[in-house]
């Protein structure tokens, strides 16, 4: 399985604190019907941090079932408990997900090597797509080009990764270290284009949940070799990229959501409701991108 293109980094919706399952598979919908390559559920923008487990397994299950095969399914499946990551995996390929997106361990600051027997031990113990996710910004640690690429080369399953460290310098080792078919999709809607430009395959998007046609028509237009159109919209979505990260993510999403009537603003602790003064940014720069 290849992960290409434009694939939407859902958000989960709540409503009364319970997974809003209606307004869910709702969105599902659209963004099929936006022409969306790929959906990822139980991602960071998908809050999987504060799901239970038996959350997290539902908003797969309610994917997968609202997809029905029109679309790739990279389910979410990662932890920092190595035995935890293998389960959530294995229960990742069982429900009939295309793949599983790991993130790297965070706080626990593995070593390079302890990363690899990580990653090794989910491939090892699945037979499944892999594709490991690298934030450190977010988990404290940083799988290297080297340590991936002796990854991508020992265990066939694992397919790609989600390269979110917005380094260029870091997405060329990736690139140039990893075998030829390896997927490496910007985990940053800045980055995306250059990344592609580089070799890349697509991106997993955060700003796709509000416009995932604009988001896979500028993956399309550079497939197509329009880097004219694909930069144009590239440079049409930016202001939105950056109103996504006013504030934590996802929370500046749910909230714009919300106000283009798509589901509730609803969010968990520890992340809380969107201070007012970067609401009030949000909301002029929906307006200029004609959103609401």
């Amino acid at each position: 399985m290849q992960f290409s293109g434009a694939l939407t980094a859902l958000v989960t919706p709540f409503k009364n604190n319970e997974l809003d399952e209606e307004a869910y598979r709702a969105f599902i919908e659209h963004q099929i019907s936006e022409g969306i390559h790929g959906l990822v559920p139980c991602g960071t923008t998908g809050e999987s941090a504060t799901l239970t487990h038996e959350e997290h397994e539902r908003v797969i299950e309610i994917c997968i079932d609202q997809v029905k095969g029109r679309v790739p399914v990279l389910a979410g499946a990662g932890s920092n408990n190595t035995v935890e990551a293998i389960r959530l995996t294995k229960y990742a390929q069982k429900a009939g997900a295309d793949g599983a997106l790991l993130i790297t361990p965070y706080y626990n600051k593995p070593t390079q090597e302890g990363m690899y027997q990580h990653f090794k031990a989910i491939a090892q113990a699945v037979d499944m797509p892999l594709v490991p996710y690298n934030v450190p910004g977010r988990t404290g640690c940083n799988l290297l080009p080297a340590t991936l690429a002796r990854l991508a080369h020992d265990f066939s399953n694992i397919v790609g990764v989600k390269e979110a460290t917005g380094d260029m310098i870091q997405g060329s080792r990736v690139l140039e270290s990893c075998p030829e078919n390896f997927c490496v999709l910007s985990g940053d809607d800045f980055t995306a284009l250059p990344l592609m430009a580089l070799g890349g395959k697509g991106v997993i998007s955060v700003t796709s949940n509000l416009v995932p046609g604009r988001v896979a028509a500028m993956c399309n237009a550079f497939n197509k070799g329009d880097l004219k159109e694909a930069a144009r919209i590239h440079h049409g979505l930016f202001p939105l990229h950056e109103a996504l990260f006013f504030e934590s993510n996802p929370i500046p999403a749910k909230t714009a959501l919300a106000l283009m009537g798509r589901m509730e603003a609803e969010i968990r602790l520890p992340l809380c409701p969107m201070a007012e003064a970067t609401k009030q940014k949000l909301l002029e720069v929906l307006r200029q991108q004609n959103l609401i």
